[in-house]
């Protein structure tokens, strides 16, 4: 077994590890030292925090939006080698991405007729 095809692979890997090492021992060494009691306080999405956070919790809206955004990211990602190699794939391949296009879709549809998407009013059904 030859390593020459992976060793492209390996040294990204080596260059990559290498840059963000030195990137991080170079931030801590050059960077600016002065804290301060605003700098120190947690800060999330533009707002300061208030109480403590352990005691928080998310609206459940919050983990299905993330949950969809997973899911269309992925999505994203299988669309892009499908389109270079939709050629190769012919009919079969097309219909099979129709498939799990539509599917996402009908997923898609389905929060948006609950509801969980308009965060500005309360959504028609809580999701179990």
């Amino acid at each position: 077994m030859e390593l020459d095809p992976y060793l492209g692979i390996l040294v990204m890997v080596v260059l990559t590890a290498g840059f963000l090492v030195t990137m991080l021992i170079l931030s801590s060494i050059l960077g600016p030292k002065n804290p301060t009691r605003t700098k120190q306080l947690p800060f999330e999405c533009g707002s300061v925090s208030v109480g403590d956070v352990r005691q928080s919790r998310f609206n459940v809206r919050f983990y299905v939006v993330a949950m969809s955004f997973i899911l269309f990211d992925i999505e994203v990602i299988f669309l892009y080698p499908w389109a270079v190699n939709l050629h190769v794939l012919g009919w079969s391949g097309f219909y099979a991405m129709l498939f799990f296009i539509v599917v996402l879709a009908l997923g898609l549809l389905y929060e948006w007729k609950k509801g969980l998407l308009d965060w500005a009013n309360k959504p028609k059904h809580e999701v179990p």
